[in-house]
């Protein structure tokens, strides 16, 4: 019997702090070490979310760095074999009360079939910022905490 835990879709959710990009550094690891798929889920704020839907003047800025944000990422897997996929989402929403991050990253992860999520902890600032024990808490994935 093998008893090794097999992982094909690495998710990781980010929201541009250095830390995230921290842990997309892990994320890569292990979808190299598992020849598995890597997914990057840029989780927006409130006050982001807000200026694009009101589509204020610098939601071009916003996605400016978001695109910026994936760039990073995609340099960091140019010199690998492994397929990177990239998705943005509200972290919050006025309609639904349980429409918060951690809520959104797990049901992220079972829509794209992710078998193991790696997120950031205590980033310095950011949306993700108390997102990580609630991953830890109610994921049915295996979680690395970086």
């Amino acid at each position: 019997m093998d008893d090794r835990v097999a992982v094909n879709r690495v998710l990781t959710p980010v929201d541009g702090t250095d830390r995230s990009i921290e842990a997309v550094e892990y994320a890569i690891a292990i979808a190299e070490k598992y020849d598995a798929t890597l997914s990057v889920m840029y989780v927006f704020d409130e006050e982001t979310q807000q200026t694009i839907q009101n589509d204020e003047e610098n939601s071009d800025d916003v996605a400016e760095d978001t695109h910026a944000f994936f760039q990073r990422v995609f340099d960091r897997t140019e010199d690998t074999d492994i397929t990177v996929s990239t998705m943005t989402v509200y972290g919050f929403s006025t309609q639904r009360k349980m429409h918060h991050p951690g809520s959104i990253i797990l049901d992220g992860a079972d829509q794209i079939g992710s078998d193991f999520i790696i997120v950031p902890r205590e980033p310095e600032h950011g949306v993700l910022s108390e997102v990580a024990e609630y991953v830890l808490s109610y994921a049915s994935q295996p979680v690395l905490s970086v």
